[in-house]
């Protein structure tokens, strides 16, 4: 019997990658134009403010406007992409107020 090969993951570098949000703080009852900063946003299907889903105003590979959902607390914002999401970190962190 053939061995099937173990399909290969995307390089980490393939990656979308967050690295900075403009304004980092929005209203808890969403509606904020957020600029996303980063790289391999080309092709971007979805950015996620901690799960919730945001309406993406414009694309470029270089940068996303997004309108954020409402929310609370402080979440990660992601990238989704044909070549995965985006790792999160700090860079990528939005606060919502009250």
């Amino acid at each position: 019997m053939p061995i099937s090969p173990t399909p290969t993951p995307p390089h980490p570098s393939a990656l979308p990658q967050v690295t900075g949000i403009s304004p980092a703080t929005g209203a808890a009852a969403g509606g904020d134009s957020i600029t996303i900063s980063g790289s391999g946003f080309t092709g971007a299907t979805e950015v996620d403010f901690g799960g919730v889903s945001a309406v993406i105003t414009a694309i470029s590979d270089t940068e996303i406007t997004a309108t954020s959902p409402p929310g609370s607390g402080t979440v990660d914002i992601t990238v989704v992409t044909p070549s995965g999401t985006s790792f999160t970190g700090a860079a990528d962190q939005f606060s919502y107020g009250s």
